[in-house]
């Protein structure tokens, strides 16, 4: 599938160069994590900071319909709650499973965070 095909058409080139940005300067949490996603290690390919609709994943893996997000510190405070799980809510209404993890758990439980995303793809 390539990475228009997921994408609100009207929005694709402004978040295009999100994500190429978001790609180029990633959290440390979000470097963790595609070390242990990238070049298919967990038999499936995933890509970094892809468009879907009009949002940017963290994470996808477009085979299994796998989003993984990766929430920093911002994402405890209300409005954002609310935003993420409306964000959460409509990825899943277009048949997507969201895995969340803070920055705390990637960095600090990286075993644990592997575990849970490799039990997913193993039940899919």
């Amino acid at each position: 599938m390539f990475d228009y095909e997921t994408a609100d058409p009207y929005a694709y080139s402004m978040l295009k160069q999100f994500a190429a940005h978001n790609r180029k300067f990633p959290t440390e949490a979000e470097h963790i994590m595609w070390q242990m996603l990238r070049s298919s290690q967990l038999g499936l390919p995933f890509k970094r900071q892809h468009i879907i609709g009009e949002y940017i994943v963290d994470f996808v893996c477009l085979p299994a319909n796998l989003v993984i997000e990766i929430d920093g510190g911002y994402h405890d405070q209300p409005e954002q709650q609310l935003s993420d799980g409306q964000r959460t809510e409509w990825l899943e209404a277009h048949g997507f499973t969201v895995l969340r993890f803070s920055n705390e758990e990637v960095i600090g439980d990286t075993d644990r965070v592997l575990q849970d995303i490799e039990q997913y793809l193993n039940i899919k």
